[in-house]
């Protein structure tokens, strides 16, 4: 058989999926014989040549084609839940014909992909411009950029992380400063630096000054892929938006519904009513009609699944959607007629749902209350002077004209009077199917005018607040049982129940304090609030609440039902706030579509595709989640930043190998207390007790534990809090017998402290 010519070399690479080895080619075209060294000879020339592409693993393809394995970056996540990737090391002159990566969906519970991050893949070629790719491991340095701030020393500039994990600074070249300033806050591109022993960054963009107190939540935003600005093909779908008319709906606008949200809430997504009936309740729970509004296909919506839901930082808010309908079209806002979807619920005097009826309807808020303020009317009709000034101390309520004043009570009571009654046969419901009882302090940062914090408060729960929660959850088992009762598509909320590894590791502190979890059982909502129960009349409850919570699994949506373990409900799902969680939205669309209920439902693509939109959506919440714990971390590190040298009592709420992490008693602020910075003395960390045990002096310092801390560095840009001891006495908890583990070969090595103070904070050494 003759050689084959280069064109036929170069037709043959062209209709491969994959790159081909030398030894491939010579397979496909029979040479043998001393034609192989000819052959050798052709493909190198054409490599010489610049027409094939000499891959690692010695492979060959043509030069528009892409390696069999590459670093991809997400550009897209599209309305279909389908992946799209581009290369990046694509040639910037090229970005015309830069090829299209479909990522193939990945295995149940793996990660998924969200638009900014990178992954290494495996490729499969359809054609120049269709690949698909297959994620061999999602890469931590998102978009290979990093988020710091630009530090000048002498000639020289350097970019310092934000993120307090990052163990080394980068340089920056003077001529890729790109306009950037000393104290600027900038995203800086990593730059091959094969063979140096400092990386470098090349600054693509600045976001602000590190002086600014909106910066903050600016470094919590760029560092989770969160963005805050709508795209003007998005805003540009709302401009035409107007509220339906009676059409097809039911009137609710004579009921008396009435919101019940914070002071300072703007987005007003559900309405509740109830009255009394012979046998028990009818309540009525109003929700607004995004679906409506937001169809599938738009920009709209594709806008809000990328995001998947909103995003609540201390001083502002990352909407799912846009202002205008979050605030405004979507908003149910008093004496303004609104679309809504709303659940008619007849419950028994036990709190049982006997049966319910879903509507699309119009409505009309009779008023917008807060919390406070209903809670106070209910206060005083009930002779329960407790609550009697919390409206005189809300200053929101007395200047927002929106809000009812104090004077309504007498208007508002009618309507208050049942909601209470309601929530009380409710509430007792919850408490005979064992729902989680874990109420433990939620932080509060109280941010000015100027975006500056002031301070720290815990968030204060009335019954006010249950109400409406437990009005809610109502709802959502209604939207589960809904759907199931057509066979129709549902996304649930679910929540595993505790792993037996996390309760081994539980069972074993609790058993010290006389709390036994029971062993060879599945174990039942119900005995975990027996546990807590016991635990209420004991000085740390806290602390065993915060260990029972750490078991816990995280709650997720999927499209099969497993229940929901913390409430104790066979079937559960998300119905009650689509303006800021893509999941209900989605609910909303399968009740339109299973009960006929006009436009705007789910079609049988959408259905297909529904679990892969639950992993996205799970893991955008659990990205919002991080984003929100960073700021919260970064505005308390701020305000601590001014009281260098202060003494705080705290609690110690970790023991590591390394160290004790603290929780500040005043305003629930985190630190670390370095192993270092410790009493003299050898320390064993015995993970069985929970503790840091001295060897030579016997010091304990003990999980939960009370201490007096010392502030030593608060760094705002990162979030971290160094503190030291006050004093050199052990932390231990009362009747607590301290047993001092043997030495031997088998057993950890014991740590020797040398109290010189905690280390300054230094430039970080520039080791790649």
């Amino acid at each position: 058989m003759p050689l084959p010519s280069a064109d036929d070399i170069l037709d043959f690479l062209s209709g491969s999926a994959t790159p081909l080895t030398k030894r491939e080619l010579v397979r496909a075209f029979n040479i043998k014989g001393d034609d192989r060294v000819m052959f050798k000879h052709l493909l190198r020339e054409l490599e010489r040549d610049g027409r094939v592409v000499k891959q690692s693993g010695q492979a060959y393809s043509m030069p528009d084609s892409l390696p069999s394995v590459a670093v991809v970056e997400v550009v897209e996540v599209d309305i279909d839940g389908d992946v799209i990737a581009k290369p990046t090391d694509w040639p910037s002159d090229r970005e015309n014909d830069i090829p299209r990566i479909e990522i193939v969906p990945g295995a149940k519970g793996h990660p998924a992909l969200i638009e900014g991050d990178r992954a290494l893949v495996s490729l499969r070629k359809f054609s120049d411009t269709l690949y698909e790719g297959k994620v061999i491991r999602k890469l931590d340095d998102k978009r290979g950029r990093v988020l710091g701030v630009v530090i000048r020393q002498k000639n020289q500039f350097t970019l310092q992380p934000t993120d307090k994990k990052a163990k080394y600074d980068f340089d920056i070249p003077q001529a890729d400063l790109n306009g950037a300033n000393p104290g600027d806050l900038a995203v800086g591109e990593i730059q091959p630096a094969r063979g140096l022993k400092r990386k470098k960054v090349r600054i693509v963009e600045v976001i602000g000054s590190e002086d600014d107190p909106k910066a903050i939540s600016l470094i919590a935003l760029h560092e989770h892929g969160l963005h805050e600005d709508f795209l003007d093909k998005v805003l540009s779908e709302t401009k035409d938006l107007k509220v339906p008319s009676l059409k097809g709906r039911e009137d609710l606008r004579d009921i008396p519904l009435v919101t019940i949200d914070g002071a300072d809430a703007r987005d007003f997504d559900d309405a509740v009513f109830a009255e009394k009936t012979d046998d028990g309740f009818h309540l009525i729970v109003a929700i607004a009609d995004v679906a409506y509004y937001v169809r599938d296909g738009s920009e709209l919506d594709k806008e809000a699944y990328r995001r998947g839901n909103s995003t609540y930082f201390p001083d502002r808010v990352v909407p799912m959607l846009p202002e205008a309908l979050s605030n405004d079209l979507c908003s149910l806002r008093p004496k303004e007629d609104r679309a809504c979807m709303a659940f008619h619920l007849w419950i028994d005097d036990n709190g049982h749902l006997k049966k319910h009826k879903i509507v699309r309807g119009l409505m009309r808020s009779a008023a917008r209350l807060i919390y406070e303020q209903v809670q106070a009317i209910h206060d005083q009709k009930t002779q329960d002077p407790s609550s009697r000034d919390l409206i005189a101390g809300s200053s929101k309520a007395e200047k927002d004209p929106a809000i009812k004043s104090r004077d309504d009570g007498e208007f508002l009571w009618p309507v208050i009077k049942p909601l209470y009654e309601a929530y009380r046969v409710l509430d007792e419901a919850r408490a005979k199917r064992g729902a989680l009882e874990l109420d433990l302090p939620e932080r509060r940062i109280i941010i000015d005018d100027k975006g500056n914090m002031t301070g720290v408060a815990n968030r204060v729960r009335l019954d006010a607040h249950k109400l409406i929660e437990e009005f809610m959850i109502l709802a959502n088992v209604a939207a589960a049982q809904s759907l199931e009762n057509r066979r129709a598509p549902c996304v649930y909320r679910v929540h595993d129940r505790p792993s037996s590894d996390k309760l081994d590791n539980a069972r074993d502190f609790l058993e010290t304090f006389g709390l036994g979890v029971p062993k060879g059982q599945t174990i039942q909502p119900n005995q975990i609030n027996g546990l807590l129960k016991k635990a209420s009349e004991m000085e740390y409850s806290h602390l065993i609440s915060e260990v029972i919570l750490r078991c816990q699994s995280q709650a997720i949506y999927d499209t099969e039902n497993i229940g929901h373990f913390g409430l104790a409900l066979r079937r559960y799902a998300h119905f009650t706030s689509p303006i800021r969680r893509y999941a209900d939205l989605l609910v909303h669309r399968s009740l339109i579509t299973a009960y006929g209920l006009g436009p705007g439902g789910l079609n049988d693509e959408q259905a297909r595709i529904l679990g892969e939109k639950c992993e996205h959506i799970s893991q955008t919440e659990r990205t919002s989640m991080e984003a929100e714990r960073s700021a919260v971390d970064r505005f308390t590190a701020s305000w601590l930043s001014e009281r260098i040298g202060a003494e705080f009592s705290a609690r110690i709420n970790g023991v590591t190998r390394f160290g004790l992490f603290v929780t500040l008693d005043q305003n629930g602020a985190d630190g670390l207390i370095p192993m270092r910075t410790l009493p003299d003395d050898f320390y064993i960390h015995d993970e069985e007790q929970h503790a840091l045990i001295g060897r030579k002096h016997k010091r304990v310092y003990r999980l939960g534990a009370n201490v007096t801390v010392r502030l030593v560095e608060a760094d705002r840009l990162t979030g971290s809090s160094l503190f030291e001891l006050v004093g050199d006495a052990s932390a231990d908890l009362p009747g607590f017998k301290v047993k001092l583990p043997k030495t031997g070969k088998k057993q950890q090595k014991p740590y020797k402290t040398r109290n010189k103070g905690p280390k300054r904070r230094k430039p970080r050494k520039n080791k790649a």
